[in-house]
């Protein structure tokens, strides 16, 4: 089961219905990928601390790039540490991704040839299997979907080291939230400043 991959296949089907935050979407990304990793028995949490544990393949190239990236001296970060490092630019990888690996696709424009910027699923397997999951309302999934945003909140109880990933995922959304309120009014004051003169 790939949680990462499924968020992503889930947030690109819905983009025409509800747009979700690119930045969102990363930490609720690097979010799944512990979970991936907890599952592929690459890390453990202590607490709030992500250690790692043998590093072995998992046959998915963003999920082993983050597996090798996991801090492996002491004091080992944090969950909250992870989501903002990896998160950086995620939502991007995953998409570029996805069609790397033949599961989207960039359709042609009707009068010039050239692709067009939207991406689009194919019919697939892993499409199959992430709507599936969508659909029956999968709790680790759809809490993370919650978090950035495509959806509410699930009313699911979870475990206790699934409820220290999804807290620091709200958290670090709430706190890109914030930043991007904060921009807007400082946006805002610097214009009338503009305007004054």
């Amino acid at each position: 089961m790939n949680t990462a991959r499924d968020l992503a296949i889930v947030a690109l089907d819905m983009a025409t219905d509800k747009p979700v935050e690119q930045g969102d979407l990363s930490l609720a990304l690097a979010g799944a990928e512990v979970f991936d990793l907890i599952e592929a028995r690459a890390l453990v949490l202590d607490g709030e601390r992500i250690l790692p544990s043998a590093q072995s393949p998992t046959g998915d190239r963003l999920l082993d790039e983050a597996a090798a990236a996991l801090v492996r001296q002491e004091p080992y970060e944090s969950v909250e540490d992870w989501l903002w490092r990896r998160g950086r630019g995620l939502s991007s990888a995953y998409v570029e991704d996805l069609e790397r690996i033949g599961l989207t696709t960039r359709p042609r424009g009707r009068r010039i040839p050239l692709r067009t910027g939207r991406t689009e699923l194919v019919d697939s397997a892993a499409r199959q299997q992430a709507e599936e999951r969508w659909a029956t309302g999968e709790p680790v999934l759809a809490a993370l979907a919650a978090a950035a945003g495509m959806r509410d909140e699930p009313a699911d109880e979870l475990a206790d080291e699934t409820v220290t990933v999804l807290a620091a995922v709200g958290n670090a959304v709430q706190e890109l939230e914030a930043v991007r309120q904060r921009k807007v009014i400082e946006d805002a004051a610097f214009d009338n400043v503009w305007r004054g003169y």
